[in-house]
């Protein structure tokens, strides 16, 4: 048994025994300084077996430094302990350094790392973020083979590898510990595969001044499309539910099920590996009685005490009379969600409006590079405003940039209705670089808003969905491609309609207990367990307290609580703890780690939380060096890890029609066919390959919220591009017009065309056909005019072409 698995397993048996009949009750769930690799010389070099990405028909195409990663993980009722693997190698005859960036769980205790490089294991050392790089930076100068885990995002991690020698291999094992998610009746584990493209707003290539000024390492390099990284993943799951197992589902990847016993089982992919393009998404029922609550301990030999409490739900309460709500549909339709993920989204979003409660009133803003909302202002749910929304989604398509920011504002800077409480439901794959940023705006003008987030697609950023839904005192859902969109509208409507349990209030009847998360309990609008986690000092017994509301109905219950004064057992709590502490710090300078300049008292606090629990973090890092051997050969050449494009997400919306006008916004970038590519992860932002002949120029934020506007003060917005008769032009043919027909004194829509001059400069060959791949009727150019006929709903992005200069009405 794994030293880790015997750390946690008893804790695990416990907490599988006190949610035993949880279980059951629960219904239906559902890089551094940057060599550029000559890479023709270093392909004429190749060994025998040597890794590829591999092109549409099998073939090498492109060198590829990991080779595999191997998943396997432990779970026992609420806890899990995961360790990855991944393998490096080297197929050429120059020394390599590989760096890829790649996902996790964003609620990870990462405690650690170790490194195996000819047949000796290094154990990592937590260090000091910068510290950890200096110590890596002079490996990697003196020949060591070294490695450097550095987490990037709470969910996205970087692995840098230094001086791996031709036809050699390092192996880098990484391990975390997390609570598993509950939901009526059903364990989940998520395991994600792949980062997705991320959106950079601000504008401009990955690792220039956007919303996201480390933009170059949330950006790994894609795969051309029809191409395959070179990579794999094999995943393994045990099961050990002490109680016999129900139904056991993994709903993306097809999988072999052996049971041992009627309640262990071990589950992994079928075939034994596969591509790492989604989420691994397993669930699983246990069959037995109701449970108790449980209160579990673990103490260290100076006094120092852990807790975590689990306390399952109350029945959910149907409430008789429905209080009204001011109900504001939001979805992105920017080309990350291009296909297949916006077609889903319209359909769950379409359930939502269908099933609203009489006395709402709505809205529906979709965006992209503009914010459209179908009114000015939030309107009674009629038959005829419901047609109009339905209309208005149907038309919706994925292109464009993701601006995120102006949507929120959209839907939380207006006015409340004071007769009715505001209900956001967010829709997106959030695919964004300014994640902190986005959270921390929600953070500061919720109100007294809800939010509910809905994650799009089989490998969202689910740090971001979350997060939205916590700051949001809502609820997360998660919608994937192939799963009923009319299921996730209809528990959104139960959870806003009849909450679990509210107004919850802890009283700890006078315990020595501390440094509790979440410090506020949130409201429960699923059957999810409620999980506390907190510090105590000293021996001592008592009754904690819980209250709320279910309904109308005031709710009570008592748990009987020991703090022991020495407990060695369950100490997987600590760092559990300690990665709750993190988190809730990071929280409170959300906006200060987006913009790199994070406030020094809470950097410190992190910092030293990490050093004494032995996590990566924010700030914190692993570093490893086998300093017995020393490399010959120089300095090596850095080659990143191309990743595969996400299951769903389309070629065309990231990179445009062909890849040929691709939106340089996004971070990522195709890697060459006929390259390994280089990265900058560190000091060096990687050029996009962009065919030469892309006029596209990066898109400016529109419209630009005062909040985008501090990402890039400088630059001027696009929609003053626009001559006034066409500002806001889509939302009066919406709101005012007949089957996409509008007449105004200086402006004629007919069928949604809108016939316009455009002045371009210059007015060359690729400009006007990215004009016409926009969709533009060419009816005459000359000098530097064009003149034809456009989609009014596509002005907003035809502005963010940076050779159109203006853009005014023909009669």
């Amino acid at each position: 048994m794994k030293p880790h698995t015997k750390k946690y397993l008893a804790l695990s048996l416990i907490l599988a025994a006190c949610l035993l009949a949880f279980a059951a009750a629960g219904g239906q769930g559902r890089a551094q300084s940057a060599a550029t690799l000559d890479t023709s010389a270093a392909e004429a070099r190749e060994t025998h077996g040597a890794l590829h990405i591999l092109d549409k028909e099998g073939k090498p195409a492109g060198l590829c430094p990991l080779k595999h990663t191997d998943v396997r993980a432990d779970i026992s009722g609420f806890i899990t302990r995961v360790t990855v693997t991944q393998e490096f190698a080297n197929p050429s005859q120059e020394k390599i350094e590989a760096v890829y960036t790649f996902p996790l769980s964003a609620n990870a205790a990462v405690d650690d790392m170790v490194m195996v490089v000819g047949g000796r294991t290094i154990r990592g050392d937590i260090k000091k973020k910068q510290e950890a790089l200096e110590i890596y930076e002079q490996a990697k100068a003196a020949g060591h083979v070294a490695s450097l885990l550095d987490q990037e995002r709470p969910n996205i991690f970087t692995q840098s590898v230094a001086n791996i020698m031709p036809g050699e291999s390092v192996k880098i094992t990484i391990s975390y510990v997390e609570y598993l998610d509950y939901e009526d009746g059903s364990y989940s584990f998520v395991f994600p595969m792949v980062v997705g493209p991320r959106f950079m707003p601000g504008a401009g290539a990955a690792g220039s001044k956007t919303g996201a000024p480390d933009a170059s390492r949330i950006s790994p390099p894609v795969t051309p499309e029809g191409a395959r990284a070179g990579h794999d993943i094999s995943v393994s799951v045990a099961i050990d539910a002490g109680m016999p197992l129900g139904d056991i589902t993994s709903e993306l990847h097809k999988v072999d099920i052996k049971k041992s016993g009627n309640a262990k089982a071990t589950v992994t992919l079928a075939g034994g590996k596969t591509i790492p393009n989604k989420d691994f998404v397993l669930k699983y029922k246990v069959v037995g009685k109701d449970i108790q609550d449980a209160f579990l301990t673990h103490a260290r030999e100076d006094g120092s005490g852990f807790f975590t409490l689990f306390m399952a739900p109350p029945e959910r309460v149907t409430q008789k009379q429905i209080a009204p709500k001011e109900m504001i549909f939001v979805i992105d339709t920017s080309g990350s969600m291009n296909g297949w993920p916006v077609e889903k989204a319209k359909e769950t979003m379409k359930y939502a409006i269908r099933n609203m409660n009489p006395n709402d009133t709505f809205n529906l803003i979709g965006f992209s590079s503009s914010v459209q909302p179908l009114f000015d202002r939030a309107q009674p749910n009629t038959d005829a405003n419901r047609e109009k929304a339905e209309r208005y989604l149907g038309d919706m398509m994925g292109r464009g940039g993701t601006y995120m920011m102006s949507a929120m504002d959209a839907a939380l800077a207006p006015a409340p209705d004071p007769e009715r409480v505001r209900i956001v439901c967010f829709m997106t794959d959030g695919y964004v670089g300014n994640d902190f940023e986005i959270i921390s705006y929600i953070q500061n003008n919720l109100g007294g808003a809800r939010l509910f987030s809905f994650g799009i697609g089989n490998s969202v950023n689910r740090f971001l969905l979350d997060e939205m839904a916590k700051y949001g005192r809502g609820e997360v859902e998660y919608v994937l491609l192939d799963a009923q969109g009319k299921g996730a509208a209809e528990r959104f409507h139960e959870r806003i309609a009849n909450p679990v349990l509210t107004d919850i209030r802890i009283d700890w009847g006078g315990l020595s207990v501390s440094d509790t998360y979440p410090a506020a309990v949130p409201d429960m609008f699923s059957n999810k367990p409620v999980i506390i986690t907190g510090r105590y000092s000293g021996k001592a017994q008592g009754t904690i307290t819980i209250t709320g509301k279910t309904g109308a109905k005031k709710f009570e219950r008592k748990i009987k609580a020991t703090l022991p004064a020495r407990n060695p057992g369950h100490d997987v709590l600590a760092p559990l703890w300690a990665r709750k502490r993190i988190a809730d710090l990071l929280a409170r300078d959300y906006l200060g780690a987006q913009r790199g300049q994070p406030d020094a008292g809470i950097e410190e606090q992190i910092t030293g939380l990490g050093l004494e629990y032995r996590l990566v973090t924010q700030y914190t890092s692993f570093v490893a060096v086998e300093e017995r051997i020393v490399t010959q050969g120089g300095v090596p050449t850095t080659v990143a890890v191309p990743v595969e494009m996400p299951d769903g997400v389309s070629y065309e919306g990231i990179f445009g029609e062909g890849g040929r006008f691709q939106t340089q916004a996004y971070g990522a970038t195709t890697a060459s066919l006929s390259s390994a590519p280089a990265v900058g992860a560190r000091s060096v932002s990687p050029s996009l390959k962009k065919d030469k002949a892309s006029p596209m120029a990066p898109p400016a934020p529109y419209p630009a919220k005062e909040s985008e506007k501090t990402q890039n003060p400088s630059a001027p917005n696009p929609m003053d591009k626009l001559a006034a008769p066409l500002q806001g032009l889509a939302s009066k043919v919406w709101n005012e017009g007949v089957n996409g027909d509008w007449v105004s004194d200086q402006v004629t829509v007919t069928a949604w065309l809108v016939r316009i001059s455009i002045q371009v400069d210059p007015l060359t060959a690729d400009n006007l056909a990215a004009l016409e791949a926009l969709g533009l009727s060419v009816e005459s150019k000359a000098g530097g005019t064009i003149t034809g006929a456009l989609d009014a709903r596509k002005l907003a992005d035809l502005v963010r072409f940076d050779f159109v200069k203006k853009v005014e009405p023909l009669k």
